[in-house]
């Protein structure tokens, strides 16, 4: 976008807000100025009033003469006329002094304004009057010319400083609101081509920290999310036509080999029973992918509650050491989590997900091997580890495994679906624990661990499933 458009800047949450802020400022200073503007003009009408009333009384304790006298003094000193002082008779004509005539109304004892000619031009004067017990009128005053042009600069200045600060506020906003509408912008065409097909894009971000950065980053960890989701939706698809037409093409082989060349009961039943163990196999493949799909969908959350890992390993410990002893395999269980090994989640889904560890694990321990599950907990850290003394998963195929149907090539001619650590990953995602898969030297290590152990939530609610459910392969 070259150009802001002015009906977009005016809608913006910053260019409103920058308003507010403006609006709320200009009445805070309205509110200064007004109260200086007060103290000011107060504290110079105050001044002349108080120089007034002295002179006033120095002048009404002299006598007749006396004040005269003074009279002519102050007009001397006075040429300019800038404080004129003046007797009147009680008809308000002039006696002594520079004043003519007695400024009408005179309040009697009261501070009052009034104008006289000075050199062509009209000027403002203060004056206080006081009746003489003789009728005559005894008026002291002063020129506030320069006090009223004061108070009128002081007006213009906080007028212009106003204006100022308004068209300053305005232009902010108007920078601030023109900010916002460009990272807006930025964000829409991000989406834009996000839902134009490229899941690789992620919005923009400042790495200021703000509200927006904040909500963006919550944005792009979704979209990690549902790209993840894609491809694993893409892989599924891939996976199903890969490795589930190698079944059905045996299945049908089979069927059409029997529809042909059986002759006997003995071979249809045959050929029944192999098509039926193919059959439990695609079913079972679609058992777990309807497995994963329901543990990723999050539902689950609402059985957790709180359980003891260390229990539940020793359950799978139990399940698991009839087939490690016919193997010809040491399956042994380590707790050293001091008997704190308490968190929040699925007792029958943790089963299932520790199950398909040690399952993978004596799978592919040769005879007179071990395989080790142990329980640690350091420091805030809470999890459980299995180990065993196999081939091992390469580190290049250690992220690959826990993509669903993906095997390692040395275990494609071992029984299994591929979906087994899948389902290891999803239940781990469900309970915020991280898979790790590390060398062992020898053989594998798989780590299912979440920091901050001590801040998982403990929840109430039951879980009645079976806690021992079918293991899968890897």
């Amino acid at each position: 976008m070259s150009s802001v458009r002015l009906s977009d800047l005016r809608r913006t949450t910053s260019f409103r807000l920058a308003l507010l802020f403006l609006a709320l400022f200009g009445a805070a200073s309205l509110t200064l100025f007004g109260f200086l503007y007060w103290q000011t003009a107060g504290y110079l009408k105050n001044g002349t009033d108080e120089w007034l009333a002295r002179e006033l009384a120095s002048l009404v304790a002299a006598s007749p003469s006396q004040l005269i006298e003074h009279l002519n003094e102050h007009a001397a000193r006075d040429p300019e006329g800038d404080r004129p002082f003046a007797l009147f008779d009680a008809a308000g004509h002039g006696v002594a002094g520079k004043v003519a005539n007695l400024p009408t109304p005179s309040p009697s004892n009261r501070p009052f304004e009034f104008r006289l000619n000075r050199r062509g031009e009209a000027v403002t004067f203060r004056g206080l009057a006081h009746r003489l017990p003789s009728g005559d009128v005894v008026l002291v005053s002063q020129n506030v010319h320069e006090m009223h042009e004061f108070r009128e600069l002081l007006v213009g200045a906080m007028a212009w400083g106003g204006l100022l600060v308004l068209i300053m506020g305005l232009a902010g906003a108007a920078v601030i609101g023109a900010g916002s509408v460009r990272r807006i912008d930025e964000v829409a065409r991000a989406i834009e081509r996000i839902v134009n097909g490229n899941l690789a894009e992620r919005l923009p971000t400042r790495g200021t920290a703000g509200d927006l950065d904040r909500l963006v980053d919550v944005v792009n960890g979704m979209l990690d999310d549902i790209e993840r989701l894609m491809h694993e939706v893409k892989g599924v698809s891939d996976g199903i036509a890969h490795d589930l037409r190698t079944p059905l093409t045996r299945l049908l082989a089979g069927l059409e080999r029997a529809a042909r060349r059986a002759a006997s009961v003995e071979e249809f039943a045959a050929a029944v029973d192999e098509a039926i163990v193919e059959t439990k196999a695609v079913l079972s493949t679609f058992g777990a992918m309807l497995r994963i799909s329901e543990v990723e969908d999050g539902a689950r959350r609402t059985g957790f509650t709180t359980l003891d890992l260390a229990a539940i390993a020793a359950d799978v410990r139990d399940f698991y050491e009839p087939l490690a002893e016919g193997k010809g395999v040491s399956l042994s269980l380590k707790d050293g989590s001091r008997g704190s090994a308490k968190m929040a989640g699925d007792p029958s889904l943790l089963f299932e997900a520790i199950g398909n560890l040690v399952d993978n694990a004596i799978k592919f321990t040769p005879s007179g091997s071990r395989v080790t599950l142990r329980i640690f907990r350091a420091n805030e850290n809470l999890g459980v580890i299995v180990t065993d003394t196999g081939p091992g998963i390469p580190a290049e195929e250690r992220e690959a495994v826990l993509r669903r149907f993906y095997r390692a090539e040395r275990s494609r001619h071992t029984p299994g679906s591929g979906l087994g650590l899948s389902l290891v990953a999803a239940v781990a995602r469900l309970h915020g624990l991280d898979v790790v898969i590390e060398d062992a030297k020898p053989g594998c290590r798989v780590t299912l661990r979440r920091e901050g152990a001590s801040t998982w939530p403990t929840l109430a609610a039951a879980v009645t499933q079976d806690t021992r459910p079918a293991a899968l392969g890897r």
